[in-house]
This record gives C-alpha cells, sequence and structure tokens, in this order.
C-alpha cells in the first residue's frame, strides 16, 4: 500500500511523527511525506528533533497570510504532489486548514483519507475557529477514523459514520510524548534546555495561547489576569509567545517588563515536554497541552468557553475559564495554593495508538 502523509503545522507534526516511525518499520507499506509548512520554524524543530526529512516540502508559510488564500494555494500545490506520488491513501491529521483541504484535494482525485484523531467536536463553529469546521470538513471525507477516545467515536457514529470505519486508536500525541521523555532521559540536551535548568526546583506556571476567537479584547483580559497572578502570587511564568503578531503586539506591550513573567520565542517540543513535566500549574488553550497534561498529573486552566477534549475536564485534569480576568485569577491562587493531584489515568491514551492504526491499515492491505 502507498501511504502519503501531509501535515502542516508544528503540533501535527508531533503527533504524526511516531505514526510516521512506525509505518515506516513495515514493508508492507510505501510511505512518502508531504509537509505544507503552514508553520515554518516551529516545524523544523520538530521535524530535527524526531528525525524526520519529508519527500517533499511545499513551504506555504507567508506573514499574515489569509486563510482563503491558505486553503486556495494547499488545494493547487498538494494537487501536483497527488498527482507525482498517485497514493492508495492519504493521512492527515486533526483540524488544521492543511488537514481539511488536503483532504478535500484527495476527495477530488477519489484518493481514500484517512484521519488521525478524528471526531472531536464542540458543535460551535467559531470555537475553536477555524478547526471546528476544518475538522469536521475532514471527518465528512475520511473514508477511515482514528479516533482518540469512545466519546469521538459516538460524535461520528451520530453523525452517521459507520463503525466499521472507526477505531478507537488513542492519541499519537501521547506516543509521541513517551518517546521525548526518553529521549530526554537518556541524556538528549541543547543549550535552550540548559538555559531553564534554574527553574528546575523553582515553582512556575507554564502559559502558552495561540487561538483566534481570543483575538483582542480576549488576549487583553488574558495578559491582565496574567500579572494579577504574577504579582499576587510573586511567581514565574514562563510563556512562550506565539508568533502570531496578534497574539505578540499584546502580550509583550502588557506583560514584557514585569520581572516574574518570561517571555520567550516558541519553544522547542523536548523544551516544551521539560517545562510540563516541571510546572506547577498550566494556563494554556492548546488542544495538545490538554492531552500531553494529565501523563504529568498537571492541571491546566482552559482558556477556552469549551474544548472538544472534554474527558479532561471530567476527569478533573482541565477546568474551562475562558478569557474570563476574574476566573482565571481566582483558580490559578487556588491551584497555586493547592497542589494537584488524580489518581485518573490519562484519558487520551497509553503510548501504543500508532501501533494499533498500523495493525488497521495492516488488515485492509491484507
Amino acid at each position: 500500500m502507498k501511504i502519503l502523509i501531509c501535515f502542516g503545522t508544528r503540533p501535527e507534526a508531533i503527533k504524526m511523527a511516531p505514526l510516521f516511525h512506525e509505518l515506516k518499520k513495515n514493508n508492507n507499506f510505501d510511505i512518502k511525506l508531504c509537509v505544507t509548512a503552514q508553520h515554518r520554524k516551529m516545524l523544523d524543530q520538530v521535524l530535527t528533533f524526531f528525525e524526520i526529512l519529508p519527500d517533499y516540502d511545499l513551504n506555504l508559510m507567508k506573514e499574515n497570510q489569509t486563510l482563503n488564500n491558505l486553503c486556495a494555494t494547499i488545494l493547487s500545490e498538494f494537487d501536483k504532489i497527488l498527482i507525482n506520488v498517485n497514493p492508495d491513501l492519504v493521512l492527515v491529521h486533526g483540524d488544521t486548514t492543511t488537514s481539511s483541504m488536503v483532504a478535500l484535494a484527495s476527495f477530488h482525485r477519489n484518493i481514500k483519507v484517512g484521519h488521525v484523531e478524528a471526531g472531536l467536536r464542540t458543535y460551535n463553529k467559531l470555537a475553536p475557529f477555524p478547526e471546528e469546521i476544518n475538522r469536521q470538513i475532514t471527518g465528512r471525507i475520511a473514508d477511515y477514523h482514528f479516533t482518540p477516545t469512545l466519546l469521538s467515536k459516538q460524535n461520528l457514529i451520530n453523525e452517521g459514520v459507520s463503525e466499521e470505519t472507526i477505531l478507537v486508536s488513542g492519541n499519537t500525541v501521547i506516543d509521541a510524548l513517551i518517546w521525548a521523555k526518553q529521549k530526554l532521559e537518556s541524556g538528549y540536551s541543547n543549550k535552550q534546555l540548559l538555559d531553564f535548568k534554574s527553574f528546575e526546583n523553582k515553582k512556575f506556571i507554564l502559559v502558552t495561547g495561540h487561538r483566534r476567537e481570543n483575538f483582542g479584547q480576549g488576549y487583553l483580559d488574558f495578559c491582565e489576569a496574567l500579572l494579577q497572578i504574577a504579582n499576587i502570587n510573586e511567581v514565574d511564568i514562563i510563556f512562550p509567545v506565539h508568533l502570531n503578531p496578534n497574539v505578540q503586539k499584546p502580550v509583550y506591550e502588557l506583560l514584557g517588563k514585569n520581572k516574574y513573567i518570561h517571555l520567550l520565542e516558541p519553544v522547542e517540543y523536548p523544551i516544551m515536554v521539560w517545562l510540563l513535566d516541571k510546572c506547577s500549574l498550566i494556563i494554556s488553550d492548546s488542544g495538545g497541552i490538554q492531552e500531553e497534561a494529565p501523563t504529568f498529573n498537571k492541571h491546566v486552566l482552559v482558556t477556552r468557553e469549551v474544548s472538544e477534549r472534554s474527558e479532561g475536564v471530567d476527569k478533573g485534569f482541565s477546568t474551562l475559564v475562558g478569557t474570563n480576568k476574574e476566573l482565571i485569577v481566582e483558580k490559578a491562587n487556588y491551584f497555586l495554593k493547592n497542589v494537584f493531584k488524580s489518581n485518573a489515568s490519562n484519558p487520551y491514551g497509553d503510548g501504543e495508538a500508532s501501533k494499533k492504526i498500523v495493525e488497521y491499515l495492516l488488515k485492509l492491505n491484507a
């Protein structure tokens, strides 16, 4: 079976890396990898860490490009790759513009699509924006659906997807996390990691943020909440700042001079894993972090009104706080004073997702 994998962003790369390597181990598959480079610098860091060299690189990253322009470019440029490779199956991931447009381009060529991390839903087309609709588009096109949880499987069944085409695999992000932890424990280090060693035995909060629906007043309120938390608790906040100008401008203007808040360029994936392991609390709108945090028994204040990862909320690993300034401060103060502990296992997987997906594809190929 000839399989073409395509992704474009850092989160996709992290979650598809272990599946790529698992597929490459098997002689029954001819694997090609295409990256759109919807994210460029952040994507390259992940490819280097996971020792992956793409066969095709579309290099589509442009500053401040519109979603419509990106969609049109992916459709046009990826079509050339489809003609060249002529795969039996295209594998995409999650909820990005890359995943939905690659799925659509493959559908137009009558090529089957497998969707990794399928079935997550908020059923609110504006939250997350544009990811919710991207994921639904991909879900309608996909022929095979690899869901992280039973809930995501049920979402698809409710939408009329045949149960025979669904595999509850767990989330490949846990596979990636285990890979990264093992690499760190085996002595992996770099200059950036050494720079963080001073925080190893200190209490600190890890913060990230990038969701479009929070741009504007939401980000201003979010930043003001961080200022209050830092000053009230005299606690360090480590904040790798997303490269989007809509994030950079308010963050650096409001938080740049506070002595407790450390604003950084986006950190490499192994550094993020180290920070997740060592931090006291996480404040984030990231879906991936909601999935990763339970492995480290860390609580996440999710700066979103709704989450398609409700399992973490139900298990007590996450709390939805939106960009409500008062609520963020209240919950952060609580979790800084009360150490979070849970006996629940990570609801998003056990580190075997990639193997389960490969076994499923082998049966298709039999």
